[in-house]
């Protein structure tokens, strides 16, 4: 009998949420994509500050497939109130993902161009 390939979420089921966020990095840049991260910076010996609290983990854009914002939560990681705040403001108008993990076939398939994002209302071309 056959054995069904496991799928990318399964094989990293608890995977943190720097591991996780450096996979989806990895995955839009290998798709040709162009990836920001605000990275937290240094003030002073120890203390690490980072601007935009709240602000999504990603920025991703491509010349063809668009821009969307991405915030990275491990499996039962949840929203700040900043960046539920964040979430409310952008995700009318722009692409606007929560991802998890187990989203990694869906995030995998956003960066090849397999599916558009299209906002609800939006009809198909």
């Amino acid at each position: 009998m056959k054995r069904r390939q496991k799928t990318v979420a399964e094989r990293v089921p608890d995977a943190s949420e720097r591991l996780f966020q450096d996979q989806v990095v990895q995955i839009f840049r290998m798709n040709g994509w162009l990836v920001f991260h605000a990275s937290p910076h240094m003030v002073r010996a120890g203390v690490w500050r980072s601007d935009g609290r709240g602000f999504p983990d990603l920025c991703c854009a491509h010349p063809t497939r668009g821009v969307l914002f991405a915030e990275l939560k491990t499996d039962t990681g949840r929203l700040s109130e900043a960046q539920m705040a964040w979430q409310n403001s952008l995700a009318p108008s722009v692409e606007f993902h929560l991802w998890r993990p187990r989203h990694l076939s869906t995030i995998a398939d956003r960066a090849a161009g397999k599916i558009t994002y299209r906002r609800i209302g939006e009809t198909a071309p």
